[in-house]
């Protein structure tokens, strides 16, 4: 690993994709900027493993539901660590919803967090760090129209539209990318035997790893001739 003078900043880095993309970062050498909401011990222990790696990171504690903390959250990062030239947006809430049950505290909850906070740290990046790579966690159904979590699934395609236009908008400087897991890990509430039944019905058969987000991840930032581009990393299952 060739140490990077570099700083990556995640967004819900303490657990599970988020965390899994901050290990590999430091991996790559990348110093990070840990941000995180409910979840302090767990952000603790993930800043002991990055920190094992030698790599610098520190912890950001912020509420993305808020436009304040959105709007926030660079600038406190800039003031400790820069230059930052990775911006990964993987915090997300998963809640269900109906379209009928017009439930409009669920639908801004899911907004401010999957569209209002990207959007604000996607401007606040390009204003104050000028060059650099945004990556976007997406969701392999946003090319499906299921609605049992009706909120969360059109806040997860207005993020895709939100990579497509932005990656207009920032080029040359700024590149602007995405990667849509699809069976990775089970939701709260489930195990590993629910994404066994679901796997069936993928054309690979299987349910993927997190280090083939990883994978993912790691390549979109060594190809820096890809903008506005989506990574499947689902089995084939946005085919179907």
């Amino acid at each position: 690993m060739k140490l990077k003078k570099e700083t990556a900043l995640v967004t819900g880095g303490a657990n599970r994709i988020g965390k899994a993309i901050a290990l590999t970062l430091a991996g790559l050498g990348y110093h990070i900027a840990l941000h995180y909401h409910r979840s302090p011990k767990d952000a603790l222990k993930t800043a002991v493993q990055i920190r094992k790696k030698g790599v610098i990171c520190k912890l950001f504690c912020t509420d993305l539901s808020h436009e304040y903390g959105a709007k926030e959250l660079i600038p406190a990062v800039l003031e400790k660590m820069s230059p930052v030239t990775l911006l990964i947006n993987s915090a997300s809430i998963f809640e269900p919803s109906e379209l009928v049950s017009l439930d409009l505290d669920n639908l801004d909850r899911h907004f401010a967090v999957h569209l209002k906070a990207p959007y604000i740290l996607t401007s606040t990046f390009a204003a104050r760090c000028k060059t650099g790579h945004i990556i976007n966690i997406l969701d392999t159904h946003i090319t499906k129209n299921k609605t049992a979590h009706f909120a969360y699934l059109l806040s997860k395609k207005s993020l895709f539209e939100l990579t497509k236009l932005s990656a207009v908008a920032l080029a040359p400087k700024i590149r602007v990318n995405a990667v849509a897991p699809g069976l990775i890990l089970p939701p709260s509430g489930q195990n590993s035997a629910y994404l066994s039944r679901l796997a069936k019905r993928v054309p690979l058969g299987r349910k993927g790893e997190v280090s083939q987000i990883t994978q993912s991840v790691k390549f979109l930032i060594e190809n820096d001739y890809l903008t506005g581009q989506v990574i499947f990393n689902d089995g084939g299952e946005h085919l179907l």
